[in-house]
């Protein structure tokens, strides 16, 4: 309790955008599945699959008028948006099955329309515990056409799938896998990709400061070699592992891999193939031209990064430490061990994100210690545009889809 009175005392230190941002998540933290209907006091209006015309045309009153309050915190292009409403059942937010739906980016302002998945179950998704001590767990995202395929086939060698172990994004302090925007990004990467997918539940700061998110991070793969989870033993090619995540996220793929590269035995039969960053976390105590050329972004401004840093890092150091700065510490020698093993590296970002310029030059230090990059840099954008974006989501999948074939 005194962590969490620790917290919103910060929330009122901060202020603009990025305070409300807090704000929003703690309540997530706190409220969990109330938290939109709350926020919004649509608490009559139906969460499930299946709603009638004369209740959604209400909503659409209702959410026109909240616009119209609200449009000073809401992009000019998103007038017309509508908030996301979770499901109590998978965490996701719907209007209706294979209906449209919109969510809060970083911001806080409503995002355009992305379209949910024809029918709720072309993914499906079981949570499993990792440690009840930790209050860590997992969620598995599979393909239905995976158990069809099995089914035609009467052979479940055939249809086993790349797996992607993915950690979310958040600052080391926010969210969850199941906000939506993480679920939703999971969902929609295992069915574009043809892959299974586990997301991990971390434990957050300040709470728990790191390197906490990369032990509960390692430890996942430790209990995915050893499972006898169906889902994931008769669908998941075990040969054909990725460490895969956005924002903080990343930077966790980044530290975790690290750490398996020199214990590549401990995981067996897990083999990793590549570390995928999703517009990765890393920052340090210069301040980069990215960063002062972005510094009030209402995305990812200065003010937040350096609280998120923080709240994560050890007591007592600073963002020179190498949990934070990859040119520091012995990361760099560990690269060595990457290029022998034949691992990619998958960077992703925009120019648009102050934390590009760390980015570029962690893929500069890879690049030198003959590691295999692949890198993608997008003009404009904002920080995890793709948890917003459909379109661009999608256009990433291309990218990876390209990169999975390969690996």
């Amino acid at each position: 309790m005194k962590s969490q009175i620790s917290l919103l005392l910060l929330i009122l230190v901060v202020g603009g955008k990025f305070g409300k941002l807090v704000t929003m998540v703690v309540n997530e933290r706190l409220m969990k599945r109330r938290i939109f209907a709350d926020l919004y006091d649509f608490h009559t209006f139906p969460t499930t699959t299946t709603t009638n015309t004369e209740d959604e045309q209400s909503f659409r009153v209702k959410m026109s008028a909240f616009l119209e309050k609200h449009a000073h915190l809401m992009h000019s292009h998103s007038a017309t948006m509508l908030p996301a409403f979770l499901d109590p059942v998978v965490g996701a937010s719907s209007l209706g099955d294979g209906k449209s739906k919109a969510v809060l980016g970083f911001d806080f302002s409503a995002t355009d329309l992305i379209s949910l998945p024809a029918t709720s179950t072309s993914v499906i998704t079981k949570d499993v515990t990792l440690n009840p001590n930790h209050n860590t767990w997992f969620r598995i995202f599979l393909a239905r056409q995976a158990l069809d395929n099995t089914s035609t086939n009467n052979s479940v060698g055939k249809t086993k799938l790349p797996l992607i172990v993915y950690y979310h994004g958040g600052g080391f302090i926010l969210l969850s896998a199941d906000s939506t925007m993480n679920h939703d990004f999971c969902f929609n990467m295992a069915l574009q990709l043809s892959a299974e997918v586990v997301s991990v539940e971390y434990r957050l700061a300040p709470e728990h400061r790191l390197p906490a998110a990369y032990d509960d991070a390692v430890e996942a793969l430790h209990w995915i070699k050893c499972t006898q989870e169906k889902l994931l033993r008769d669908f998941a090619d075990y040969s054909k592992c990725f460490l895969m995540g956005t924002s903080a996220g990343g930077n966790i793929a980044y530290h975790v891999g690290l750490r398996a590269s020199t214990a590549v035995c401990d995981f067996e039969p897990l083999k990793i193939k590549g570390l995928i960053l999703h517009h990765p976390f890393f920052g340090g105590s210069k301040r980069t031209e990215s960063k002062l050329r972005l510094l009030n972004t209402p995305v990812l401004p200065l003010c937040s990064t350096d609280l998120m840093w923080k709240l994560a890092l050890p007591i007592g150091v600073d963002r020179d430490h190498g949990y934070c700065n990859p040119t520091v510490g012995d990361g760099f020698e560990q690269f060595d061990q990457i290029r022998e093993l034949g691992w990619w590296v998958v960077v992703t970002g925009c120019d648009g994100d102050p934390l590009v310029d760390r980015q570029m030059e962690l893929v500069e230090m890879l690049k030198k210690k003959g590691v295999k990059v692949e890198a993608q840099f997008n003009e404009g954008d904002y920080h995890g545009v793709e948890l917003m974006d459909v379109t661009k989501a999608n256009a990433l999948f291309v990218f990876l889809m390209y990169f999975l074939e390969k690996c």
